[in-house]
Parts: structure tokens; C-alpha cells; sequence
């Protein structure tokens, strides 16, 4: 009988000490960082989609550092936006000192950004933006102006086509989208069409989303080939989108880019994606600027000096062709 009350006692002390161990575990991040006197941020990240993205992570990992003054609770939504939102609460619950923002999409966001304002967390939106009530809800957005972006490709297409003699001509144009509903989806949408619904020969055949992937896109754009047999521009909102793409008109024997009969255009100006211009295999790649961990810091660093931080915040971006 003593054998088995031991036997017992002995499990369910181990049975305490994991409960106890996980609990430590749970509230351990936070609590960490501040017994270092560190600035603790919660960031949630969109995934690891794109080369964009894991660009983007990295420099947020370089920048808040222990040797910067930072502890960094790192959360990856895996494009899942309730991840984010599961996110955001976890962050509260561990009093993190900001939250930083990638968000999957624009809408949905009320609720849980209360609940940060409610509990005294500053919100700092990066990269994509998100449509609250009050715009309260958010200290600070950082990141492309995307409708620029957009603009720019359109009027690129626009002096490309004068040069190649092709003003006057029908212009067939179909565009791998990103996310739906995404910043940057939404803005290079907006911009390329105020600039294409000016050009009365310039036809959109078609738009279907790629995700940002590169796998989707190959299916998205093997479906355009076979079903637009004269595509003259295919517009991809990401450098993976484009590369998905090059793998869909190489299979269907379709010649692409400076020296083929489809004009290629791309967003993000990935390294791999600067090689294919140098090649020849993209026409024009358009610059967002992956390096949001420096300003994310800046306007740390402003708040904490007790100064108001600009509400939008722009990085420098430009093409190549």
C-alpha cells in the first residue's frame, strides 16, 4: 500500500512540475525580456510566402536584437489571418510593449486592435495596412505606397510600347493578383488600372489570384494560356509570381520578357528577380523595399522618447529594366 501511495505522490509531483513548467513557459517571453530591461515587441508576420517575405522577417530579426535593446516574440500566421488575431491576444496576455502588424488582409481587424488600445499596447502597422473605424486603433503604418507602384508600371508599359512602335496597337494584358484583399494587392490594382483605364486599346482579358506563390501562379497562368491564346502583358504582383509564371509559358512553349512576344512585368525586385531582368526574362521588376526593420525601430525609439511618430510612413523605392 505505501508502495503504491509513493508511486502516486512521485506522478503526480511530475504531473505539477510540467504544469508548472508549462505555465513558466507561456508567460516566459515577455516576462524575460523585461527582467533584461529590454523593450519587448510582438510581431506577427504574414508567413514565408515570398523571397519578399523572408527578406522582410530578416531584417526584423537583425534589428530587434538584445543588442539593440530589444526582445523579439516572433509569431508566423502561416496566411491565416485568425492566427494573427490568435496572435495579437497572446501578445496582450504577455503585456508585450508594442505590437507590430503585417496584416493579411485590410479588413477584420476592430476587435482585437481594441483590445491592444484597452490594454495600453501601441500597434505599429507594417508592410500592409488594415480598414479599422478609427484609425486610433493603430500608432504607425510603415511600408511601399503600392498605388504608386501600380502607377509606375502602368506608365512604364505606356513609354515601352511607345518606344516599340505598339501605341496605336490592341494591348491584351491579363495579372497574376496577390492576396485579395492585401495592401499591396489592392494598391498595384488601383494604381495600374487609373493609368490603363485612360488607354482606350488597352484591353484587361483577365485577373485571377496567385496568392503570392509561385505554384499557384504556374496553374493560374497556364489556365490564361490555354484560354487567351494572344496575351501581349502579363502583370505578376510578386517576383514568385512571375518566376511561376516564366515555369507556365516555357512549358506551353510561349517566348516571354526583352526578347519574346509577351511583355513581363513583376513587383518586389528580389535578387533572383534582378538576374532574370539582367537576362532578358523579366522587362521590368518594381522595387518594394523589404527593409522595414529600421524604421519599425525609428518610431520605437521616437515613442519611447515620449514624441509623436508620423502616421504614414513611405520607404524609398525605385525599378529595373
Amino acid at each position: 500500500m505505501r508502495k503504491c501511495f509513493y508511486i502516486f505522490a512521485c506522478i503526480a509531483l511530475l504531473l505539477s512540475g510540467c504544469s508548472s513548467k508549462r505555465q513558466e513557459g507561456k508567460a516566459d517571453p515577455g516576462s524575460a525580456g523585461k527582467s533584461k530591461n529590454l523593450i519587448v515587441v510582438g510581431l506577427s508576420q504574414v508567413g514565408s510566402e515570398s523571397d519578399w517575405r523572408l527578406e522582410n522577417t530578416r531584417s526584423y530579426r537583425e534589428t530587434f536584437t538584445e543588442e539593440n535593446g530589444y526582445y523579439l516574440i516572433f509569431e508566423d500566421a502561416q496566411q491565416k489571418q485568425e492566427n494573427q488575431v490568435k496572435a495579437i491576444r497572446d501578445f496582450i496576455l504577455q503585456e508585450v510593449d508594442y505590437i507590430v502588424l503585417d496584416a493579411i488582409a485590410e479588413t477584420g481587424w476592430d476587435e482585437a486592435l481594441m483590445e491592444a488600445k484597452e490594454a495600453g499596447i501601441p500597434v505599429i502597422l507594417s508592410d500592409r495596412s488594415v480598414k479599422v473605424e478609427d484609425e486610433g486603433l493603430y500608432t504607425s503604418w510603415i511600408g511601399s505606397d503600392f498605388k504608386k507602384q501600380g502607377k509606375r508600371a502602368a506608365k512604364w508599359l505606356l513609354d515601352y510600347l511607345e518606344k516599340q512602335g505598339r501605341s496605336e496597337e490592341q494591348i491584351k494584358i491579363v495579372t497574376l493578383q496577390g492576396t485579395l484583399d492585401s495592401t499591396a494587392q489592392l494598391g498595384r490594382s488601383e494604381g495600374f488600372l487609373q493609368v490603363m483605364d485612360k488607354q482606350e486599346n488597352w484591353i484587361m482579358l483577365d485577373q485571377a489570384p496567385g496568392e503570392f506563390v509561385q505554384a499557384k501562379a504556374k496553374e493560374v497562368m497556364e489556365y490564361f494560356l490555354k484560354t487567351y491564346p494572344d496575351i501581349d502583358v502579363v502583370i505578376c504582383q510578386n517576383d514568385n509570381m512571375a518566376f511561376g509564371a516564366m515555369e507556365a509559358m516555357k512549358e506551353s512553349g510561349r517566348s516571354y520578357g526583352k526578347y519574346g512576344d509577351i511583355i513581363l512585368i513583376s513587383f518586389d525586385a528580389t535578387k533572383a528577380a534582378l538576374e532574370a531582368v539582367e537576362k532578358g526574362e523579366i522587362n521590368a521588376d518594381f522595387e518594394c523595399n523589404p527593409q522595414l526593420g529600421p524604421l519599425v525601430d525609428e518610431t520605437i525609439k521616437k515613442l519611447e522618447a515620449g514624441q509623436e511618430a508620423p502616421k504614414i510612413q513611405y520607404v524609398d523605392e525605385g525599378y529595373y529594366e
